[in-house]
């Protein structure tokens, strides 16, 4: 009884064990499976991959980030369920292999010479005829003619008959073998050169992402690959002059410092520009030391130009800042004398000002600044706005603005003007401030109307005279009413440095009221704009300027739109760029996938193996010998082909009437 159950046991698991072969190794799997890889595919081409998280928060929003990222789309080809369908395609394409490959083998070397008159009869392409010719005479006849034709021949002799097998073409079914085989080696290759091991470390807790902004020599250990990583895919910027020997890998919301068993040092880079100043090319002459053999290579990188060396390809994939020295006044605006100071980009600098402690950080420096604006034909054209510093400036709860800064004025409607552009945020357009140049280019002459805006003493001085000119116009003398006049100008002076046109029609609406705010609004605003008149006239005259120009007043009508938006600029001061000293540097991109040339292997199989299915077809005949008892023999030719079989009927037909041609005299099978 256990025997027998012990045998059906057996026959279960045995049973079983086909079903599952057959299921890993049917055509729908394959193709269900080869879909999936394509469709990912698709998204991993479509979306740029790799990317810092902030952009895909910026480009989709919060929402869709956060679907996207459990979806693993930000890195498909690393993602558990892509790697899962690739092994789990590389396990059915095996499967299909192991279940007929040997089949395919066994059909490429048996040339079935037991084959039945029968079945050759049920071909589609098949005659049979009578010959006075002896068997053996037709049987030579035959052989020399498949001969002829490609066909490798075998012969059996069955007694009663004799049966000839020609065959061609049999690397065909080899093409099944090389298409199925290059897709397992390619995925092999695929795996080899995924983040697989890099994913289970992380899944581990080997290894942990690092997402503080800190140098590279305070990462910590458990964020650091040594030199000895498979595969991996990573980006360093090297200024001029310097040397690196770590790569950053992006992952996830942070990185990884990739240790390189080499150094590089950029010795000098260039970029040549089109005439809009966009870049055409950029280069890098590095210097390459392997301290493993004390060797050293010179090479020119270049886009699209690498350098390879041991397996590993040092790619020219972009270029940035790599520290320039800057000098720049601080301009404060609320009165005082600029501080001239000296900084570099990326660097982060503390400040004291009015409204407490700050932190300057600079970002970047650019050296072409490329805007189209409209021609006199009314057509857009490029215009280089020149150099530019972008920085942030952070309070002291951490909210930072963000700032760009133009180095040199830009003519906008015949008037030069400095801009600087502010934003809360890189999700946001720049909102951009204009400061009006003075007469001689500079920004000194705004900067002292802002001063004096913020000067009390200056402000009562000037709202004396004004008022006691306005009342000597008016033929009026009374001391009661100068004094309400001069403290209302004061007032107005004030509110306007420190809020703009805001601060003052606030006033309006709190002191006024509803009824008569429009026309208080208007007097306000005639007795501001004459206050202001009278603290620009004064400043004129302490520049020796006593017969102010049209120029003058020109300057003056664009000043004050600036000055009643200086008090949301945000910065307790300007940031002014006065010199530059640019350092550039080379953005490397370091690959190292030993893998690939498994993955050309791979290919190379597939390639062949497809040539050999769809252009190679599989032919086989059969000539059947049976003696008669008068001395001839009776023939039955018969042949089939798994591709072209039009083209084969036609080859058929001219074996037919070749093979027949001289096989109806005695004799004539031996010439």
């Amino acid at each position: 009884m256990g025997e027998v159950a012990g045998r059906a046991g057996r026959g279960r698991h045995s049973s079983l064990t086909v079903v599952l072969l057959e299921f890993l190794g049917s055509m729908n799997l394959a193709i269900t499976l080869l879909v999936a890889v394509a469709i990912a595919s698709v998204i991993g081409t479509v979306l740029q991959q790799d990317q810092p998280y902030s952009d895909y928060v910026l480009q989709f929003g919060p929402f869709w980030f956060h679907v996207f990222r459990q979806l693993g789309l930000y890195d498909v080809y690393s993602a558990g369920w892509f790697l899962f369908i690739m092994a789990f395609l590389m396990v059915s394409t095996s499967v299909c292999v192991y279940r007929n490959g040997p089949g395919m083998l066994r059909e490429i070397r048996q040339f079935r010479l037991r084959v039945q008159a029968k079945s050759l009869r049920l071909m589609r392409h098949h005659t049979e005829r009578e010959s006075a010719v002896d068997a053996a005479g037709v049987g030579a006849r035959a052989t020399r003619l498949l001969r002829n034709y490609g066909y490798r021949v075998r012969t059996a002799d069955h007694g009663d008959h004799q049966v000839l097998a020609g065959m061609k073409g049999g690397a065909n079914r080899l093409g099944y073998l090389l298409t199925h085989i290059g897709i397992v080696v390619i995925l092999v290759g695929g795996l080899i050169d995924s983040k697989l091991p890099l994913q289970i470390a992380l899944a581990l807790g080997d290894l942990k992402v690092e997402t503080r902004d800190i140098p590279a020599s305070q990462v910590p250990p458990s964020s650091r690959l040594g030199p000895g990583t498979l595969s991996f895919r990573g980006n360093v910027n090297i200024p001029e002059g310097q040397t690196a020997d770590i790569v950053f890998l992006q992952v996830k919301d942070g990185y990884l410092v990739q240790q390189l068993p080499f150094s590089l040092t950029v010795k000098k880079f260039s970029v040549k520009h089109y005439i809009t100043g966009q870049p055409s090319d950029f280069r890098s002459q590095v210097v390459l030391h392997d301290p493993r053999n004390d060797k050293t290579i010179d090479s020119t990188i270049r886009v699209n130009h690498p350098l390879v060396y041991d397996g590993y390809e040092i790619y020219q994939a972009s270029f940035g800042d790599g520290g320039s020295k800057l000098d720049f006044k601080l301009w404060p605006l609320n009165g005082g004398k600029p501080l001239v100071s000296h900084g570099s980009v990326f660097g982060k600098y503390e400040l004291n000002t009015s409204t407490g402690k700050r932190r300057l950080e600079f970002g970047d420096f650019r050296m072409f600044n490329i805007d189209q604006v409209p021609g006199a034909d009314g057509k857009t054209k490029p215009r280089n706005l020149g150099p530019s510093v972008t920085f942030k400036l952070r309070d002291p709860q951490g909210v930072a603005k963000q700032y760009m800064n133009y180095f040199v004025p830009q003519t906008i409607n015949g008037q030069l003007y400095y801009l600087s552009g502010v934003r809360n945020s890189p999700s946001e357009p720049y909102r951009f401030l204009h400061i009006p140049a003075g007469p001689h280019g500079g920004i000194q002459r705004f900067m002292r109307f802002v001063g004096a805006l913020h000067d009390t003493a200056l402000l009562r001085r000037v709202a004396e005279q004004t008022s006691a000119s306005a009342l000597k116009a008016a033929d009026m003398h009374d001391p009661a009413v100068r004094t309400r006049i001069r403290e209302s100008m004061v007032r107005l002076l004030q509110q306007f440095a420190n809020g703009g046109y805001n601060a003052v029609f606030e006033d309006v609406q709190k002191r006024v009221p509803a009824a008569h705010r429009q026309a208080a609004g208007e007097a306000f605003l005639k007795v501001l704009n004459a206050a202001l008149e009278g603290v620009y006239i004064d400043l004129l005259k302490r520049d020796g300027i006593t017969r102010p120009t049209q120029q003058d007043w020109v300057w003056f009508q664009n000043a004050v739109p600036a000055l009643s938006v200086l008090p949301f600029y945000g910065s307790p001061f300007f940031l002014q760029l006065t010199d530059f000293k640019q350092i550039q540097a080379a953005g490397l991109q370091v690959t190292h996938h030993p893998g690939t040339i498994v993955v050309y292997a791979g290919a190379g199989m597939l390639v062949l193996g497809v040539f050999l299915l769809f252009f190679l077809a599989h032919r086989r005949v059969w000539v059947r010998i049976e003696p008669r008892d008068d001395g001839g023999s009776t023939v039955l030719f018969a042949g089939t082909s798994n591709r072209n079989v039009m083209d084969f009927e036609r080859q058929f037909a001219q074996l037919e009437e070749r093979l027949f041609a001289r096989l109806d005299k005695p004799g004539d099978g031996s010439s």
